[in-house]
């Protein structure tokens, strides 16, 4: 059945010399993988260069029963970047978020909050001008939510560790596991959990308090979700905004 939709591109591999694998994220029906071809031809009717990371695309697919690899007919952008491919700061963020929800999303099931989410966060940090230092460390907290891994912010006061197991704030250090952060970083994370995009600017971070920032917000989705790796692009992203 052919059906039309929108999408983000989460990653892609190559299948042979003339079409490409691509997994994306659909506002109809979550994660998706597609089999693309891609000719090297001028007059191809899709290029390669449609299925970059955490691009929007509005594509044709066969959706056929009892298969998990569909085929994409057409596509096009409904979103054109303007300045994600020209900046490498934004470039390298993109990069590592793509990766990230493709390790982290699995939902095969429409969540239009979800993608909704998403697109209105590229979208922002493709029209920001300035000030997106700590875009990535707000778009992964705020992501949790949607994953129903959001820590309990409720019960937090000053001097609370932060227990990354059970994801809450408790006055005393856990005494059956070592998977916590102590007072002093516990409140940074909390002040990260209440910044969005328009107001994080307001919050100062040295390059190192960044890093250890992510490092935490890492090992936090690392805790909670099987089998999620290392990422490669980590460690970029972290070399970024002395």
């Amino acid at each position: 059945m052919l059906q039309k939709t929108r999408g983000i591109v989460l990653h892609t591999l190559k299948y042979n010399d003339t079409s490409i694998i691509v997994d994306i994220y659909t506002e109809l029906s979550g994660r998706a993988s597609f089999l693309v071809a891609v000719p090297r031809s001028r007059k191809a009717a899709i290029k390669s260069v449609l299925f970059q990371p955490l691009a929007f695309i509005e594509f044709e697919a066969d959706y056929r029963p009892n298969t998990t690899l569909y085929r994409i007919k057409e596509a096009k952008s409904f979103y054109p970047f303007s300045s994600i491919p020209y900046d490498p700061y934004k470039s390298s963020i993109v990069l590592f978020l793509a990766e990230f929800l493709y390790r982290a999303m699995r939902e095969e099931a429409e969540n239009r909050p979800l993608f909704a989410y998403l697109e209105h966060s590229v979208i922002w940090l493709d029209e920001c001008k300035k000030s997106f230092a700590n875009f990535h460390l707000v778009f992964l907290m705020r992501l949790s939510r949607f994953l129903g891994l959001y820590p309990n912010l409720e019960d937090y006061q000053a001097g609370d560790y932060f227990d990354m197991l059970n994801a809450c704030f408790i006055s005393v250090r856990p005494q059956l596991h070592s998977s916590y952060i102590n007072p002093e970083e516990a409140g940074q994370l909390c002040r990260l959990m209440r910044m969005n995009y328009d107001t994080m600017h307001l919050f100062t971070m040295s390059r190192a308090e960044r890093i250890r920032c992510l490092t935490i917000i890492n090992d936090y989705y690392r805790l909670h979700l099987p089998d999620f790796p290392v990422l490669k692009s980590l460690e970029i992203l972290k070399e970024l905004f002395d």
